[in-house]
């Protein structure tokens, strides 16, 4: 079975852009090849800085035939005293076929004409001319750019084109302008080690031709032989390495034939705090810092870089390297110690030239509205006066930092610079941590502030932020979200959930709201129901998505359009997320099967009646007098029982206590609906009818404490 070759040469690609390609090629190739009706046995595709190829084997030779029932004009409309009308003659000749392939079928709307159409398959040579212009044009990418006098646009230039159908060339031309490429089995092989050309004979052989001319195509390949040679290279330095995904990714798409280069820096340079230095290494040069332990806490005055050139030339190459390096970590030596000749405090005046947003005013202002929101969290948390002040003195610096030089150079240290400086001018350790801790989450949201203080004012800088900008109007919209809300949401979530904060967040949104609306003038009402529907919404996904909720567990917990149960979830984060992780828990090990059908169904009925839903106590709305069987007294005496186990559970948020109180009512209730002294709920006397409802309705708001059971979906 045939296999195909493809391969577009460029100038060099940007490491991003061939990442993404290799993605999309990977997805949309299959996908192309499936919508035309062809198979294959593997789709490989690879990439190097010059290059992109997918290599496809076991491919038919041809489409399979397709046979197609096709449906024609009303066999009225075709044919007349047996005769074909010109309606059928146009039919027949727009599907190539003789009058005699008519045949006339009835349908639900009357008898139709049809024909059943054979259409040979077309050579798979055919299909892959008319394809591989698509797969080439329809790749997205960052700033996609035309060359030469065409119109084409692609990351970077197209140089050469190789297209193979087993060994035979398939011919293709891309046409950009006066220039056009043209399809050949000739490419190329490393710019320096093998600048020759590489003639492909056969499309299968292309990883091992390639390799002959120093060019590991398969980047898995290349980020293994990366990883493998830098950890050697680091043992042999006696140090330890970090191999950074993001770095191993990047370096990968930026080589062809790997090789280790060490380089060397002077010791003055350790002086440096260590994130500086490996900053500077990593998100800068590229390079990969070698550390003195396994705990990456102390550097050793040397870095591993990988290099694409000749392995021959490498103390050459180092020496370049070291060259800018060198250029770099002294930049980073002025920036430190001219940084460290004021206080961290002496900055908060320069956050006044630095705009936050532009209808909000500076940094400094933020600040100032930090410290606010801060200390309503301290008041709610009932921390003492110790704590209170930390708080607010790692409010007042958490943004400090911004405006000296070292951020201003690498802005990925806010927050790390900030802590450092605010230890060196004598802060108290639980406030330097707090300003570091506060960016959290960073990378991954998975990374939550640890200390009382960061968690504190992390919560008060994203608090701030959602409610001035919601204040603006600039609410997120389908995927654009720049003030990046959604994940200030989700942090002020996950780290009150992380910290178990008994925080009533609808409390402190009304109050910043509040102070937000006066100073700027708002109207409140809009703004806090905006802002509540969209903590809602984040709390339902991250229920879902983090926590593995069940869907309607999540809705039981949250309410559908229950103003009540959105209201309780704002109140009290720490209640929704046990009450939901509850409910999966017993939903799991069987417990909610048991109350299920008896709570269910009360809470169908019980919606007929007018009970409010707070009511527990069945003393003042439900008349024993009334009743007329004993399983009515049975269910009373079981919900009187119940009472205090619902308020205990209530007090400790121990739900269990409340499911063993309905798992044991149970019975009594099956009995008052199905068994041999069952009752008419809906009886004709309206007296008698409002007092059973009445019953099922405290069934109902007990059950009610841990979810509406209304939203519950009954296991298959």
């Amino acid at each position: 079975m045939p296999g195909f070759l493809l391969e577009v040469g460029t100038e060099e690609l940007p490491a991003s852009f061939l990442s993404g390609a290799i993605a999309q090629w990977r997805s949309r190739i299959p996908q192309s090849l499936a919508a035309n009706s062809l198979t294959s046995e593997s789709v490989e595709v690879y990439g190097t800085p010059r290059r992109l190829a997918v290599l496809i084997t076991g491919l038919p030779s041809q489409q399979p035939d397709r046979e197609e029932e096709i449906k024609g004009p009303p066999a009225q409309a075709a044919f007349k005293d047996g005769q074909p009308t010109p309606a059928a003659v146009g039919f027949a000749k727009k599907q190539g076929v003789e009058l005699e392939a008519l045949e006339v079928r009835p349908t639900d709307k009357g008898e139709f004409v049809f024909i059943q159409k054979k259409t040979p398959g077309r050579p798979v040579a055919d299909i892959l001319t008319e394809l591989v212009p698509q797969w080439i044009y329809s790749l997205e990418g960052k700033r996609l750019m035309r060359w030469g006098d065409g119109d084409v646009r692609f990351s970077r230039p197209i140089r050469w084109l190789v297209a193979l159908l087993d060994e035979a060339i398939l011919p293709l031309e891309l046409v950009n302008g006066s220039l056009t490429v043209k399809s050949d089995r000739i490419s190329y092989g490393h710019r320096v080690l093998h600048p020759e050309t590489i003639t492909i004979h056969q499309a299968t052989d292309y990883v091992n031709t390639l390799r002959s001319g120093y060019v590991t195509v398969d980047a898995n390949e290349r980020k293994t032989t990366i990883k493998e040679q830098v950890t050697a290279t680091v043992q042999k330095l006696g140090g330890y390495t970090e191999i950074y995904p993001d770095l191993l990714e990047e370096v990968t798409n930026l080589v062809e034939w790997p090789s280790p280069v060490v380089g060397k820096f002077e010791e003055e340079f350790l002086n440096l705090p260590t994130e500086v230095t490996t900053t500077v290494m990593v998100s800068h040069q590229r390079y990969f810092p070698v550390f003195k332990t396994g705990d990456h806490q102390e550097l050793l005055p040397y870095f591993i870089t990988v290099s694409n050139g000749d392995p021959t030339k490498s103390e050459v190459i180092a020496v370049g390297n070291e060259r800018v390096i060198r250029a770099r970590l002294a930049d980073g030596q002025f920036f430190y110690k001219t940084d460290l000749s004021k206080s961290l405090e002496s900055y908060l005046p320069q956050l006044e030239t630095v705009t936050f947003q532009e209808d909000l005013g500076s940094l400094r202002g933020k600040v100032e509205r930090i410290v606010k929101v801060a200390e309503r969290f301290s008041a709610q948390l009932q921390l003492g006066e110790s704590d209170r002040q930390n708080n607010q003195r790692a409010a007042l610096l958490c943004k400090a930092d911004l405006v000296t030089q070292m951020v201003f150079e690498f802005p990925e240290l806010q927050g790390i610079m900030g802590q450092k400086y605010a230890v060196a001018s004598g802060e108290s350790p639980e406030v330097a941590t707090a300003i570091f801790e506060h960016y959290l989450p960073r990378g991954a949201d998975d990374i939550l502030p640890q200390s009382l203080t960061g968690q504190v004012v992390g919560l008060a800088d994203r608090l701030d932020t959602l409610v001035s900008i919601f204040g603006l109007g600039l609410i997120p919209t389908g995927s654009s979200d720049p003030f990046a809300l959604r994940r200030a949401a989700n942090a002020v979530v996950n780290i009150t959930w992380a910290a178990n904060l008994q925080i009533n967040l609808a409390s402190l949104l009304a109050q910043t709201v509040a102070e937000f609306a006066a100073q700027y003038n708002k109207d409140q009402a809009p703004l806090i129901t905006a802002l509540n529907e969209f903590f809602l919404q984040r709390i339902r996904t991250l229920l879902q998505e983090e926590k593995q909720i069940d869907y309607d567990l999540v809705n039981a917990v949250l309410g559908e359009n229950d103003e009540e149960y959105q209201a309780r979830a704002l109140q009290d984060l720490l209640d929704v997320r046990d009450r939901a992780l509850y409910l999966q828990q017993i939903r799991r090990d069987g417990t909610l099967d048991k109350i299920y059908e008896t709570v269910n169904r009360s809470t169908r009925l019980a919606a007929q009646g007018d009970l409010d839903t707070q009511q527990l106590d069945p003393a003042s709305v439900v008349r024993p007098e009334l009743f007329q069987k004993p399983s009515e007294s049975a269910f009373y005496d079981a919900l009187v029982k119940l009472v205090p186990q619902t308020q205990a559970a209530q007090q400790s948020r121990n739900y269990q206590l409340l499911v063993a109180g309905l798992v044991e009512i149970a019975p009594t209730v099956s009995n008052f609906f199905d068994g041999a002294d069952s009752v008419l709920v809906i009886d004709p006397d309206p007296e008698i009818k409002r007092n059973r409802l009445n019953i099922l309705g405290l069934l109902r708001n007990h059950a009610r404490v841990l979810a509406d059971f209304g939203a519950i979906v009954k296991n298959l």
